[in-house]
Protein backbone atom coordinates (compact mmCIF):
# COMPACT_ATOMS: atom_id res chain seq x y z
CA UNK A 1 0.00 0.00 0.00
CA UNK A 2 1.44 3.50 -0.92
CA UNK A 3 2.24 5.99 2.03
CA UNK A 4 -0.39 7.79 2.60
CA UNK A 5 -1.06 11.47 4.34
CA UNK A 6 -4.17 12.57 5.72
CA UNK A 7 -5.52 15.41 7.51
CA UNK A 8 -8.18 14.57 10.22
CA UNK A 9 -11.59 17.57 9.31
CA UNK A 10 -14.48 17.39 11.79
CA UNK A 11 -17.88 19.54 11.60
CA UNK A 12 -19.07 19.54 14.61
CA UNK A 13 -22.27 21.89 15.60
CA UNK A 14 -24.74 22.06 18.12
CA UNK A 15 -28.44 22.41 17.51
CA UNK A 16 -32.03 22.76 18.80
CA UNK A 17 -35.38 22.10 17.40
CA UNK A 18 -34.96 25.90 17.08
CA UNK A 19 -32.73 25.46 15.20
CA UNK A 20 -28.52 25.80 14.83
CA UNK A 21 -27.14 26.64 18.51
CA UNK A 22 -23.58 26.64 17.67
CA UNK A 23 -21.05 25.59 14.63
CA UNK A 24 -17.20 26.48 14.18
CA UNK A 25 -18.30 29.44 12.11
CA UNK A 26 -20.22 30.54 14.62
CA UNK A 27 -17.19 31.02 17.20
CA UNK A 28 -14.89 32.42 14.31
CA UNK A 29 -17.57 34.67 14.27
CA UNK A 30 -17.71 35.84 17.60
CA UNK A 31 -13.98 35.96 17.60
CA UNK A 32 -13.49 38.21 15.23
CA UNK A 33 -16.41 40.48 16.34
CA UNK A 34 -14.17 40.54 19.31
CA UNK A 35 -11.04 41.23 17.59
CA UNK A 36 -11.91 43.33 14.91
CA UNK A 37 -14.16 45.58 16.97
CA UNK A 38 -17.48 45.32 14.30
CA UNK A 39 -19.74 42.98 12.98
CA UNK A 40 -19.24 44.47 9.75
CA UNK A 41 -15.87 43.69 9.65
CA UNK A 42 -16.23 39.96 11.04
CA UNK A 43 -18.10 39.30 8.65
CA UNK A 44 -16.25 40.47 5.81
CA UNK A 45 -13.10 38.46 6.77
CA UNK A 46 -15.47 35.56 6.81
CA UNK A 47 -16.86 36.08 3.19
CA UNK A 48 -20.34 36.62 4.51
CA UNK A 49 -22.75 39.86 4.64
CA UNK A 50 -23.43 41.75 7.01
CA UNK A 51 -27.26 40.48 7.07
CA UNK A 52 -25.95 37.07 6.98
CA UNK A 53 -23.94 37.33 9.83
CA UNK A 54 -26.55 39.66 12.03
CA UNK A 55 -29.00 36.87 11.23
CA UNK A 56 -27.18 33.64 12.11
CA UNK A 57 -26.07 35.74 15.82
CA UNK A 58 -29.52 36.60 16.42
CA UNK A 59 -30.77 32.98 15.55
CA UNK A 60 -28.13 31.80 18.17
CA UNK A 61 -28.89 34.32 20.78
CA UNK A 62 -32.42 33.15 20.57
CA UNK A 63 -31.50 30.29 21.13
CA UNK A 64 -29.47 30.75 23.90
CA UNK A 65 -31.67 33.54 25.62
CA UNK A 66 -29.30 35.96 25.86
CA UNK A 67 -26.81 38.52 24.27
CA UNK A 68 -23.46 37.12 23.00
CA UNK A 69 -22.37 40.47 21.74
CA UNK A 70 -23.17 44.16 22.85
CA UNK A 71 -22.47 47.55 21.79
CA UNK A 72 -19.56 49.11 22.96
CA UNK A 73 -17.46 52.70 22.24
CA UNK A 74 -18.61 55.82 20.30
CA UNK A 75 -18.67 54.32 16.93
CA UNK A 76 -20.87 51.98 18.22
CA UNK A 77 -18.72 48.39 17.66
CA UNK A 78 -19.29 45.69 19.07
CA UNK A 79 -17.75 43.36 21.48
CA UNK A 80 -18.29 39.71 23.02
CA UNK A 81 -20.54 39.77 26.27
CA UNK A 82 -19.36 37.73 29.55
CA UNK A 83 -21.26 35.06 28.36
CA UNK A 84 -20.22 35.40 24.77
CA UNK A 85 -16.72 34.96 25.80
CA UNK A 86 -17.58 31.64 28.06
CA UNK A 87 -19.70 29.94 24.81
CA UNK A 88 -16.61 30.68 22.54
CA UNK A 89 -13.98 29.36 25.32
CA UNK A 90 -16.32 26.70 25.97
CA UNK A 91 -17.20 25.77 22.93
CA UNK A 92 -13.29 25.50 21.97
CA UNK A 93 -12.80 23.50 24.58
CA UNK A 94 -14.95 20.84 23.66
CA UNK A 95 -14.29 20.96 20.17
CA UNK A 96 -10.37 20.22 20.70
CA UNK A 97 -11.39 17.42 23.07
CA UNK A 98 -13.57 16.05 20.39
CA UNK A 99 -11.12 16.19 17.77
CA UNK A 100 -8.01 14.72 20.26
CA UNK A 101 -10.28 11.93 20.85
CA UNK A 102 -11.00 11.46 17.07
CA UNK A 103 -7.49 11.96 15.90
CA UNK A 104 -6.04 9.31 18.42
CA UNK A 105 -8.29 6.81 17.60
CA UNK A 106 -8.03 7.67 13.81
CA UNK A 107 -3.95 6.83 14.07
CA UNK A 108 -4.95 3.49 16.04
CA UNK A 109 -7.44 1.98 13.34
CA UNK A 110 -5.90 3.13 9.97
CA UNK A 111 -2.08 1.98 8.73
CA UNK A 112 -1.91 5.75 7.53
CA UNK A 113 -0.53 8.58 8.86
CA UNK A 114 -3.19 11.27 10.35
CA UNK A 115 -2.81 14.90 11.33
CA UNK A 116 -4.94 17.05 12.66
CA UNK A 117 -6.28 19.84 10.92
CA UNK A 118 -4.71 23.24 11.49
CA UNK A 119 -7.17 26.34 11.45
CA UNK A 120 -5.72 29.78 9.54
CA UNK A 121 -7.07 33.16 9.77
CA UNK A 122 -7.19 32.84 5.84
CA UNK A 123 -9.50 29.84 6.46
CA UNK A 124 -12.54 31.69 8.30
CA UNK A 125 -14.75 30.45 5.87
CA UNK A 126 -16.61 28.11 7.71
CA UNK A 127 -20.48 29.52 8.23
CA UNK A 128 -21.57 27.13 10.99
Amino acid sequence: MQQIEAVQRLHLWLETGEGMLLGLGRIQLLELVEELGSLNKAASAMGMSYRAAWGRMKQTETVIGAPLVERSGPKKGFRLTPLGHEIVDQFRTWHKDVEDFALARARELFSWNTSPFVETPSRHGSRG
